[in-house]
Formats: C-alpha cells, structure tokens, sequence
C-alpha cells in the first residue's frame, strides 16, 4: 500500500473534467471497497490520486467476470468522455491494469440514492430531498437528449450525490443513439442488452418491442418510476416476475406515490377503509393487478401508522402521473418537466440544501478529509471495510 502525504485535497467539483488524472496506477493508492456493480464484475474503492492527494473512487471491472458486458462498459467510456454536463457522471481517467479495466471518477460522498434508501431512509427520501434530485436527473437528461442519446437506465442506484448535494447521471452504459447515419430518427427499436436488472423501471413501450418503437420519453416514464422509488423507499413492482410486470405496464397500470390517499388499505384518517377497492377511485382491477400487489409490497414498511399519516403534495403526485403516462406521446419532455411547479417547491418552502435534508448521513468526504495523518486516514478506512459497505451500488 502506498503511503498518503498528511493532507489531502478536496475531490474535484463533478464539473471539473480533468485532463489532471493520469493512467499510471502507481499514482493511486487504493484503501478500502465502497461497492459492487455489474453483478459483482465491477468494485469501486476508495482511492486517492497522489500526485494532487485528491480522494477519488476508482471502480476496477474484471474482464473475465464481465465477459457480457465488456461491449457496454467500452461503449460508456467513450460516450462519458464525450459529455460536459455538471449532472452527468464524470470519467477522469480509464486505464488496463492486468485483467482489470479501471475507471476513475470524483468521489460520490453521499453514494447512490439506493444506498440512502437502503440504508438510512427505508420508508423513503423526504419531498423536498427528491425535488432537489430529479431536477438534477431532469437537467442531465434534457442534456443527453438533446445531444441524441437515450438513456435506458434511469434508477435510484444511478443517481449519485455528491458533498455538495448536487445529484449526477451515471448508468450511461445502457444508453442508445437516436442520431444513425446522421439522420434523427424519431422513434428506435433495439432492445438493450444485459438489461435484467433494468426491467422494472423501463417504459411499456420499450418493453413491448413492437414495430412503433420508443424515443427519449421512454426516460420519462423511467424518470417517474424513480420517482415512486424514492419517495416509497422500495422499487415498484420489484417482488413481481417479468412477465406479470410488463403485463401490468401495457395494460396501464403504473406505480404510485405511497401515501394515506393512494394506499386502498387507509382513509384520510388513519382508519383502515372499509372499502377499499372505491378508496380514492381506484378500481377493483387495478387493486387486484399486479399494481395494487406492488402497492402492497412497497408499503410493508409504513403498514399501520407510516400511511396514515404520510401525505405528499399535489404537486409530486401530478408531476409522478405526467411522467408514467401510458401513451409517450401525453409525457412532457425532460425540458417541459423542468418547469413544473414541484421544482418550485424547495424554494416556496424555504428547504434548506440538499445535504441538510439528508440528516443525518455523514458524507464520506468528511470522513476521510478529517483525517490529519495518513495513518490516520488508513485507520478510517478499516473501519470503513468493517461496515459491509461490499453491498451498496456506486454504480457509475
């Protein structure tokens, strides 16, 4: 293990494009494992690039293990490299070590939203921390978009968040093109490969693989089914076999906000309904479907009085429903979502920023900057690896 100079740098600002990190892996110091991804064929660790003593995490693919993927992982390489977006994942630097592809980015400190979920706010993100969220994930996607690329991945575990509460756009492997032969073209119909881990969160249409096709608003039902992830703390449909969920989508039943007026099982008052296939108009089909089944499952944790007393906004459910409309055609675009009145929230409500709404998560930053010797650091970072972090998704 290389040894650390005793103070150490800020990571750079995601907009910070680099040109700083060289390919040499003698200057990084790995430390400890953050994550897995790509099934396990991917690890990100802690690192430290030397030469500026700025902590950064390195993720190393193994290129045995990750046979399926390596067309995907070369493919998001380039295509990272290529865009300048503050809310878009940042690649500094990529290099071959053995049977390892390794790939540098800026220090995500606050991890991925699915590791919040999973491990401070189970029961869900609060209002405000999402409004601040999906704006940053609207403004990476009308980027892309705009640039001709669709995304295809959009889901908690690759929005990552960095100290300064800003929120950036990883998972660009899955992405497509809609611009071939220098034409754009208005609808696509290849499927994406290596997508199992995707499907919940993918549009009907894109599921369908009919001779319509699909376009960039494919993301916007993604976007929507996201929404409803954080917001419930558990991914809609995700105790459901394949085939049921892609069933419940083409017949236009989607995911919901989770509170006291969608959950059939409560009233306004707490009180169990007595009627629950009427409660709040929803109809006894789509209480028996699989949708009020993922209703049920993503309510397990708010059984009793969690819904009952929860309540989200007008604002979020409107803005949920626009995005999971059935027809792509009725979806607003990323930039006409952009100006919706939930992004007025925050500040209507005076919220403060993004890191204080995610109370009491300690960004690692501020962990491993508060360090003042290498031994030190090398000390956080045993206790770091003794907290199983083995399980979370930095999935950039």
């Amino acid at each position: 293990m290389v040894s650390l100079p005793e103070n150490m740098t800020p990571p750079l600002s995601c907009d910070n494009l680099g040109g700083v990190f060289g390919p040499d892996p003698t200057q990084y110091a790995m430390t400890s494992v953050l994550g897995q991804c790509c099934d396990d064929a991917g690890q990100v660790y802690l690192a430290v690039y030397l030469p500026t003593n700025t902590p950064i995490a390195l993720k190393k693919f193994n290129m045995d293990k990750a046979k399926d993927e390596m067309d995907n992982i070369q493919n998001e390489i380039i295509l990272t490299r290529q865009l300048r977006h503050p809310n878009v994942v940042v690649i500094n630097a990529a290099f071959v070590l053995d049977n390892y592809i390794c790939v540098v980015s800026p220090l995500m400190a606050f991890g991925s939203c699915r590791d919040l979920l999973n491990r401070h706010f189970t029961e869900g993100l609060p209002e405000l921390a999402i409004a601040f969220i999906l704006k940053d994930v609207l403004l990476a996607l009308d980027y892309i978009h705009k640039k001709g690329y669709i995304h295809r991945a959009v889901r908690a575990s690759h929005i990552l968040i960095n100290e300064y509460g800003q929120a950036v756009l990883s998972g660009l492997r899955y992405a497509c093109r809609l611009v071939k032969n220098g034409r754009w073209q208005r609808n696509v119909h290849s499927f994406p490969s290596s997508t199992s881990r995707n499907l919940n969160w993918l549009s009907p249409e894109l599921l369908e693989q009919n001779m319509q096709g699909y376009n960039e608003k494919s993301d916007m039902y993604s976007l929507g089914v996201t929404a409803c992830e954080l917001a419930n703390g558990m991914a809609p449909f995700q105790d459901h076999p394949p085939t049921l969920m892609l069933t419940e989508k083409v017949r236009g039943f989607a995911p919901v906000l989770l509170d006291f007026t969608t959950c059939p099982q409560y009233s306004d008052t707490g009180q169990q309904n007595s009627n629950p296939n009427q409660a709040h108009g929803m109809p006894s089909d789509a209480i028996n479907s699989g949708v009020g089944d993922s209703v049920g499952s993503n309510g397990n944790s708010l059984e009793g009085g969690g819904l009952a007393s929860r309540r989200f906004t007008d604002h979020f459910h409107r803005f949920s429903e626009l995005c999971l409309q059935r027809d792509p055609e009725h979806r607003p675009s990323a930039a006409q979502l952009l100006l919706h009145s939930f992004f007025k929230l925050p500040k209507r409500m005076n919220a403060p920023p993004l890191p204080q709404l995610l109370h009491p998560v300690i960004p690692l930053t501020k962990v491993v900057l508060g360090t003042e010797s290498s031994e030190d650091f090398f000390g956080v970072a045993d206790r770091l690896s003794d907290l199983d972090l083995n399980t979370c998704e930095w999935d950039f």
